[in-house]
Formats: C-alpha cells, sequence, structure tokens
C-alpha cells in the first residue's frame, strides 16, 4: 500500500468519524464510548501481534508503543465510562426522621 492510499484511508476515515460522532445525541454517547473501549482492546491485541511477530529492533519498539498507548486509551475510557454512569446513580438524600 503506497503512502497516498495510506493518507487516503486516514482522511476518510477521520471525516467518517467526525460525521458519525457528531450526529449521535449526547444521551448515547455512555454507548458509544463502551464501543469503542471494544475498538481500543483491538488495537491493543492487533499491537500485541505486531509485537510478538517484528523482526526488528524497531519493529518491536514499534508494537511496545502499540501496546502502551492502546492499553492506556482503553483503561482511561473504561474510567471516563465508568465516571460518567456514576453521574447517573441516584443520590442518597438526608435521612428521614422516625418518631
Amino acid at each position: 500500500m503506497s503512502w497516498l492510499i495510506a493518507l487516503y484511508v486516514f482522511m476518510l476515515a477521520a471525516f467518517t468519524g467526525y460525521e458519525v460522532i457528531r450526529r449521535v445525541p449526547s444521551i448515547l454517547h455512555t454507548p458509544l464510548m463502551s464501543g469503542s473501549n471494544f475498538v481500543h482492546g483491538m488495537v491493543v491485541v492487533g499491537a500485541l501481534h505486531a509485537l510478538f511477530n517484528a523482526q526488528t529492533t524497531t519493529g518491536q519498539a514499534i508494537g511496545f508503543i502499540g501496546v502502551l498507548l492502546g492499553a492506556g486509551n482503553a483503561a482511561g475510557g473504561y474510567v471516563v465510562t465508568d465516571r460518567m454512569l456514576a453521574m447517573f446513580k441516584p443520590m442518597a438524600g438526608p435521612a428521614t426522621r422516625k418518631e
């Protein structure tokens, strides 16, 4: 794949992602983030495959960086999703007095 085709695919994916995310209502952002966490898990698996099959030190370094960034992104996504779901939990009200 030449660099021009790779650039074209990258720009097309970026434009498509922007248009899809822009049209999602804000109430559906939490399920959307859960889906993106799933995709980031797949990125980690792909980076692990690249890391274990790398023949050169440069390839291993790129694979390691890919694993590191993908795992950090997935973990951060789960933390943000957990915080967003905590906002929907009912707050404990003041204790009612029993007489």
